[in-house]
């Protein structure tokens, strides 16, 4: 067994046959930010055998203070979320096979990257992609770890299709909506706590060692001093519609998706084309230019201002509006960048 896991192998939990099963698993980390990237390298350092992030989202100077993997230089260059953990994370360990994708997930781009994926971790920063992320868990038996945090207070639930409720059989029991939003700030050792469980969790997960799998909600405030494990057995419903005995999983019908929403704690509004595009960026930039737009271009994305409003367009034809949460005129500037 190589060197480089000896410290892990030598847990009698996981030993050396655990450390096979590491190896060739394959993990989907759903969100690139604090707890995704944290997860990210964690699992990498752990001898995963393969990574997929998936992200949407660019690194921006507010994120460094508790989005532990990034740097200033990411800053600096515009790089996606993804793409910069990606970068990163191959240079703490080569042998892991990491995956950048940079795109807003829907179930529809979600479930073709699910064929081989063996668990997914839920660090995403919104109500809907979790939702989505639990009908698609339950649809295709693959196990996730729920995770979030908001100021000192954070959470964490392992879901088992078959075995445990799901998300939807709990909607009304825990508070699962309100701990999708960073307004009222953070700080970062919530995050590093929720990743120590969703973490935990994973490593029993990947080494099959189902037994030991937390059967329990965890909620914690680390300012308040407070720590609490909820048994949520009985909570499993018959009639659920994502898990129960007539599923339909709601979350997965495209009607259910929208086409803008206004970023959690952000004076920013997401908005997406009706179908993916394939912009040519350089093309883009130099006829913003001409325009008068100061412009900053990468591969992945193009960032515009003028006259105080920045946006930031990427190669699918997705749009970060800057400083605004009125989606009407949003809309309004994404027509008149890209028509």
């Amino acid at each position: 067994m190589d060197e480089r896991y000896s410290r892990q192998t030598l847990f009698s939990p996981i030993g050396v046959g655990g450390q096979a099963h590491i190896r060739h698993k394959h993990v989907l980390l759903l969100g690139a930010g604090a707890l995704g990237s944290a997860n990210a390298e964690a699992l990498t350092r752990a001898g995963v055998g393969k990574v997929t992030i998936v992200d949407r989202d660019y690194v921006e100077s507010s994120n460094l203070q508790r989005q532990q993997l990034y740097t200033e230089q990411d800053v600096e260059d515009k790089l996606p979320k993804a793409e910069a953990a990606k970068q990163h994370l191959h240079a703490i360990n080569h042998e892991v096979d990491v995956e950048a994708i940079i795109m807003d997930a829907s179930a529809q781009t979600l479930e073709p990257l699910l064929d081989d994926v063996d668990l997914i971790i839920d660090a995403t920063d919104n109500f809907e992609t979790r939702m989505i992320i639990n009908d698609l868990s339950q649809k295709l038996q693959i196990p996730w770890i729920y995770g979030a945090c908001v100021g000192s207070v954070g959470m964490m639930m392992t879901i088992l299709p078959g075995k445990t409720p799901c998300m939807n059989c709990l909607m009304k029991t825990i508070p699962v909506q309100g701990m999708t939003c960073d307004t009222g700030g953070i700080i970062s050792p919530a995050v590093t706590m929720v990743v120590a469980h969703q973490t935990a969790e994973a490593l029993k997960i990947l080494v099959e060692d189902w037994e030991s799998v937390r059967p329990t909600l965890v909620t914690f405030d680390l300012w308040r001093n407070q720590y609490q494990t909820i048994k949520l057995t009985k909570a499993k419903k018959k009639d659920c519609p994502s898990c129960g005995e007539q599923r339909t999983y709601p979350f997965l019908n495209p009607e259910n998706r929208t086409k803008t929403a206004v970023l959690c704690g952000r004076d920013t509004v997401q908005v997406r084309p009706s179908k993916p595009l394939k912009l040519q960026l350089g093309k883009l930039a130099n006829d913003l230019k001409g325009s008068g737009y100061l412009i900053k271009v990468n591969p992945f994305l193009l960032s515009c201002e003028k006259d105080g409003e920045r946006m930031v367009v990427f190669q699918d034809g997705r749009a970060l509006i800057h400083g605004t949460k009125d989606i009407v005129h949003a809309k309004v500037l994404y027509q008149r960048i890209l028509g």
